[in-house]
């Protein structure tokens, strides 16, 4: 039974030296990986280019009776068009309190709208595209 306990010590000490050096090398690993990162040369971010209207959308159109009420009757461009009708959906309140996507119709939206009483805000350039010629 003598024999058995300093075999099992040398057995133990064995294996404390492998997990030191096992351990070395995972630490290594980690400083090497962590000095990597920061030596990486920085990305240049894109100079942002401003973008240029798409055509389509500046030319001026006429708007019809209708909508001629709320925007005025001169040729406007579409995304004038739609700055002036929020403008009077904000002056007037007409945005709906519980579900801020809906317009509610009053006496000059309504038939813009197509007599509906509400319109979500995603169908209304939809109907106002309707009322430009």
């Amino acid at each position: 039974m003598a024999a058995k306990k300093p075999a099992k010590k040398a057995a133990t000490k064995v294996a404390k030296k492998v997990a030191k050096k096992v351990a070395k090398k995972a630490v290594k690993k980690v400083v090497a990986k962590k000095a990597a990162k920061k030596a990486a040369p920085k990305k240049v971010a894109k100079k942002k280019v401003a973008r240029k209207p798409n055509a389509a959308f500046m030319v001026a159109l006429k708007p019809s009776a209708l909508l001629a009420a709320i925007v005025g009757d001169k040729p406007l461009s579409r995304p004038d068009v739609t700055k002036k009708i929020w403008a009077y959906i904000k002056k007037n309140g007409l945005q709906d309190s519980v579900n801020r996507r809906n317009i509610n119709a009053d006496a000059k939206l309504g038939p813009i709208f197509g007599g509906k009483k509400q319109v979500s805000m995603f169908d209304l350039t939809k109907l106002v595209s309707k009322q430009l010629s």
